[in-house]
């Protein structure tokens, strides 16, 4: 937070602690927006950032008369925020809630790109050496015909007819003709 707005959530404290409501709403708001970003930026799995936004505003209500009024009044809201978000971690355990429907589809997303790895691997197995080397330099590495065919010390032709049997073969194994 710069000093301008520190000095301006100060100016606009002050005034509220004087009765005008209009200054206390537009405290708040700006408040709720720099611990909104501050927890955002802190809470953990489990937590949502926003119980803690509520919770320090209701801390600043109640405790608004402890604020020294010479002072600035980022290190205060700060500080509450900071316990608030302490009070939050203590009250979850050690324990962390997990929501089971986040991870099964977390363990779902994850699933078929592993399997098809598997599967890709197995298939590379059943091709003959010189097909491996041609399909995994090209489809896997990301090489150029010619870089492959250096590499593989083959001619480009030889390559281009062990690539096409190679991913012919595959697309068998997978049931594509």
């Amino acid at each position: 937070m710069s000093g301008a707005d520190d000095s301006e959530l100060a100016r606009l404290f002050r005034v509220a602690l004087e009765g005008d409501e209009r200054a206390y709403g537009d405290f708040l708001r700006g408040t709720a927006d720099l611990i909104r970003g501050w927890a955002h930026r802190r809470t953990v799995a489990g937590l949502d950032p926003e119980d803690i936004v509520q919770e320090t505003l209701l801390a600043i209500h109640v405790k608004r008369h402890t604020w020294r009024r010479d002072g600035p009044v980022a290190p205060w809201l700060y500080a509450i925020a900071r316990h608030k978000l302490v009070d939050a971690l203590r009250r979850q355990g050690r324990h962390p809630r997990v929501d089971i429907g986040e991870v099964e589809d977390r363990i779902a997303a994850e699933e078929p790109e592993a399997a098809r790895d598997w599967e890709i691997g197995r298939a590379l197995e059943t091709l003959t050496p010189g097909q491996r080397s041609v399909v995994t330099a090209i489809s896997v590495e990301g090489r150029t015909i010619s870089e492959a065919a250096r590499s593989l010390d083959m001619n480009e032709t030889a390559v281009r007819v062990a690539l096409h049997r190679g991913l012919t073969a595959i697309a068998k194994r997978f049931g594509r003709d």
